[in-house]
C-alpha cells in the first residue's frame, strides 16, 4: 500500500491536494513550502518538476517554470531538496513532471531517485499508456512507484476501464479539455461529465484538477469525487503573497 493509498484509508472524501512547482518562487523554496502547506492541513502536496516545454499547463504553471529554471533549478537540486525532508516530511507527496525528464535524466537514476525521496507516487502526463503497459509499468514496480494516469472528457470508456485496472493511487480527472488554470464556476457540461465518470463506478479514486481555483469549485469537484488538486491559483497567491499567504490560502479552500 502506497502512501496515498493510506491517506484515502484514513480520509476518504474533501481530499484537498495543492500542486506547486520546485525552485519557485525561489530556488529554496521547496521544503519551505511543503512545509507551509503541510503545517495548513492539506491532505498530499503534488510537487512539480519545472520543465521548458510543459504540454499540460498554462501560463501560470509556465511562467512559475521558468521562474523556477532561471533560479538554477534542475533535478539534481529538487532530488537533493526532497530528499533533505525525507525524515522530517509527513504529508504525501506525488511528483509531477514529463517523460522526457526521466528519459533524459536516466529511467533508473530518476526512479531511484524518487525512493530515495520517500515519494512513491508520480504523475507524468505525456506517458502514452502502450508505453506504460510494455515498459515503465514493469520499471515503476521494481522501485515501488505507482503511476497515475488522467482522464478528460473525450476519454473513452474503455480507456477509463483500462487506467482503472491499471490503477493503485487514483485517477487524475481533468476538468475540462485543456490546459491548467482557474477558469470560474465549474460548467454544468462539466457536471455531467462528473456525473458520467461517478456512474461507472470505477475501483479507483478519483481527483479532479484543471480550474479548480476556489472553495467553490473545490466543494462542487468533491461532490463528485474523493477531492481536487489546486495549482494555478496557488501558484498566483504564491507569487502574490509569499510562503507567508498560505495557510490562509488553504484556508480559504476548506473555509476553515
Amino acid at each position: 500500500m502506497n502512501s496515498i493509498q493510506q491517506i484515502f484509508n484514513q480520509k476518504e472524501n474533501d481530499l484537498l491536494s495543492i500542486f506547486f512547482t520546485a525552485g519557485f518562487p525561489k530556488l529554496n523554496d521547496t521544503t519551505k513550502v511543503i512545509a507551509e502547506l503541510s503545517n495548513s492541513g492539506v491532505d498530499f502536496i503534488e510537487v512539480g518538476l519545472p520543465y521548458s516545454d510543459p504540454l499540460a499547463d498554462g501560463p501560470t504553471i509556465q511562467h512559475s517554470s521558468d521562474v523556477a529554471l532561471k533560479n538554477g533549478m534542475n533535478l539534481d537540486v529538487v532530488f537533493q531538496q526532497l530528499a533533505a525532508i525525507k525524515d522530517s516530511n509527513s504529508t504525501p507527496l506525488v511528483l509531477m513532471g514529463y517523460l522526457n525528464q526521466m528519459i533524459k535524466y536516466g529511467e533508473d537514476t530518476f526512479c531511484q531517485k524518487v525512493k530515495d525521496c520517500g515519494i512513491d507516487t508520480v504523475i507524468i502526463p505525456d506517458l502514452p499508456m502502450v508505453e506504460y503497459e510494455s515498459h515503465y509499468q514493469q520499471l515503476f514496480d521494481t522501485y515501488g512507484i505507482s503511476n497515475v494516469f488522467l482522464i478528460t472528457p473525450h476519454t473513452s470508456e474503455e480507456r477509463i476501464r483500462k487506467i482503472d485496472n491499471l490503477t493503485n493511487a487514483f485517477i487524475y480527472v481533468v476538468a475540462s479539455a485543456s490546459i491548467t488554470g482557474a477558469k470560474g464556476e465549474v460548467s454544468e457540461e462539466q457536471i455531467n461529465y462528473f456525473k458520467r465518470i461517478q456512474a461507472m463506478n470505477l475501483k479507483s479514486k478519483l481527483i479532479v484538477g484543471f480550474g479548480i481555483s476556489d472553495n467553490q469549485t473545490f466543494t462542487t469537484a468533491c461532490e463528485y469525487a474523493n477531492g481536487a488538486i489546486i495549482g494555478s491559483a496557488f501558484i498566483k497567491q504564491l507569487d502574490r503573497n509569499g510562503i507567508k499567504g498560505i495557510d490562509r490560502f488553504v484556508n480559504s479552500i476548506k473555509r476553515v
